[in-house]
């Protein structure tokens, strides 16, 4: 059983160090595209939710 233990933690830091990590500007840069979208998805949702209400008021008031 440790044996298992000790040859999964040596094979993770093997594919650890294969790992092609991003620099600090594409990390960066990730990180502001995912916050615009975010950003902007929700402002989407919240007009849709918004309009979908205001139908659904007029429909079933």
């Amino acid at each position: 059983m440790i044996n298992k233990i000790v040859k999964y933690f040596q094979e993770t830091k093997q594919e650890l160090i294969k790992v092609a990590w991003p620099s600090k500007m594409e990390l960066r840069d990730s990180t502001i595209v995912v916050v615009v979208l975010s950003i902007i998805l929700s402002l989407f949702i919240g007009v849709v939710d918004y309009a979908l209400t205001k139908a659904s008021t007029l429909i079933f008031r």
